[in-house]
């Protein structure tokens, strides 16, 4: 099934970043970093670690701007929040944040949004909304998991599994769902425009 998906398909189903300028690819990660950052305002406080729209936003610029852009992409975003800029969860900055409960999740961001961009390069787009479901599942049970074994160094592995994944497997579910619709209106859009 998959392998009947032609490159060109592919192509409209997701930016396709990689045939574009220079410029164009600036500009793409500076709105992609924008997105991430307002992804990051939308939050439940929850303790150790927060519940936010970041997830939904890293898979959807990892799924748009396929793996090397969109991990390029999320990483920026990451270095502005070291950096000072209020661009995490709930504005906040600072590398403390990268060694503190939440450091996990906020590496595993990257690795996240590769892999959806790796799967929407392969097909698992909103033109097979089911696949980009999956994707997008995949892609939040990696945060789940690389977040949990960092948190379980700092509280011990059970603590760190009913506080930092347990809690957030329905909205893994709820935010995947919605990036799979996202996926599938853009996708229509650049269906009936390229047609």
């Amino acid at each position: 099934m998959l392998a009947s998906i032609t490159s060109s398909e592919t192509r409209r189903s997701r930016f396709d970043l990689h045939h574009r300028s220079l410029a164009w690819k600036l500009g793409a990660v500076i709105v992609g970093t924008l997105i991430l950052a307002v992804s990051s305002y939308v939050e439940v406080p929850m303790v150790p670690v927060p519940m936010t729209l970041q997830t939904f936003a890293v898979t959807l610029v990892g799924a748009l701007y396929g793996w090397r852009l969109g991990g390029v992409t999320i990483a920026a975003w990451l270095v502005e929040g070291a950096l000072g800029l209020p661009v995490l969860a709930g504005g906040a900055a600072g590398a403390q944040h990268f060694v503190g409960p939440t450091g996990g999740y906020l590496f595993a961001f990257p690795i996240a949004g590769m892999a959806m961009g790796w799967l929407a390069e392969r097909g698992w787009t909103g033109r097979r909304t089911g696949l980009a479901f999956a994707g997008m599942l995949i892609s939040n049970a990696l945060c789940l998991i690389l977040g949990a074994a960092w948190l379980a160094v700092l509280i011990g592995a059970e603590q760190a599994v009913m506080a930092g994944v347990v809690p957030f497997l329905l909205g893994a579910v709820l935010k995947s769902a919605l990036g799979a619709m996202v996926l599938r209106l853009v996708s229509g859009r650049w269906q009936r425009a390229a047609g």
